[in-house]
């Protein structure tokens, strides 16, 4: 099943001129994928036949130039991705994942403490509250329009009957700036997390290092801690790339444990640090995924 399939756009009948456009690219371009969804007019409808009823997601309508910049204001495939890995791993259904290495069961949240960074639209989060996670903190830029849809999202779905078990992990919402460690937030929550869920946040290498400084930071000192990290190629494979250089991982105490990737119809293949040119319409409809495991902590590393 196509990775979209999940989700509806749900409002008005548009009139602009390039959602017509965007619209028709499927017929136009049968291979062509939409890779961002909805927009302030339209929320969204996800449904899964693994959940009681469908959950609505509302998106940001982003005033300003620098909340616009941040592109929270779409939900984009990686979080699709990862809100079915969690799902396949925490109810245990079956699902080809990880190059054949890697079984559903290994993205099970049940009992454990998740953090997301730069969540946007939080789908991957409230899938873990509704399916066992123990507890949940949804961050991302400290930005009123963007937190304030956090938690209208939250506060929607977030309910025991959206829920298979009819419970609900609580939920916390924060700002946080990647990198920015010595605030109240960062200073209370260091090294407390099972899992960090990180989606479509690669596209600015100039943040690469502060988004590994907040992950390590984040991540509880234990060997079975993760950091799931899931991002779309629209933006070109070079932009990315980086985030994966084990140098720089290893500099706050992290590792890849496994990078693969995904398209949008479930078919994977082998990591690649480059594939050439790559047409934009092709590279739209893949995925990289990683998982990030802790090596040793570098505290005045990290903390700088």
């Amino acid at each position: 099943m196509a990775l979209t399939s999940r989700i509806t756009l749900q409002g008005p009948p548009t009139s602009d001129p390039e959602d017509y456009l965007c619209s028709a690219l499927g017929v136009i371009f049968p291979d062509d994928v939409t890779n961002q969804h909805g927009d302030a007019d339209h929320s969204l409808v996800y449904t899964s036949p693994h959940l009681p009823q469908p959950l609505h997601i509302a998106l940001p309508d982003p005033d300003q130039e620098s909340d616009r910049k941040l592109f929270s204001h779409y939900l984009w495939n990686s979080s699709l991705v990862l809100a079915e890995f969690l799902e396949a791993g925490t109810l245990h259904l079956p699902l080809s994942v990880g190059l054949g290495k890697l079984k559903p069961d290994d993205f099970d949240v049940t009992g454990l403490e998740c953090l997301e960074l730069g969540a946007g639209t939080a789908l991957p989060s409230i899938m873990s509250a509704l399916l066992g996670a123990q507890s949940i903190i949804v961050t991302d830029y400290p930005s009123e329009t963007v937190l304030e849809t956090l938690r209208r999202n939250i506060a929607f779905n977030a309910k025991p009957n959206n829920s298979p078990t009819l419970q609900l992990a609580p939920f916390t919402i924060d700002g946080h700036a990647w990198g920015e460690l010595d605030t109240p937030f960062a200073v209370e929550h260091r090294g407390r997390f099972d899992r960090v869920f990180v989606c479509d946040c690669l596209w600015m290498p100039w943040q690469h290092a502060n988004l590994h400084r907040s992950i390590a930071w984040f991540l509880k000192e234990s060997s079975s801690s993760r950091a799931w990290v899931v991002a779309g190629f629209h933006t070109g494979r070079e932009k990315m790339r980086d985030f994966f250089d084990g140098a720089a991982l290893r500099d706050v105490g992290l590792a890849v444990e496994s990078l693969w990737e995904r398209d949008c119809d479930g078919v994977e293949r082998a990591w690649a640090w480059d594939r050439g040119q790559e047409d934009v319409t092709v590279r739209k409809r893949w995925l990289v995924v990683g998982v990030l495991r802790r090596t040793t902590t570098a505290p005045s590393v990290v903390e700088g």
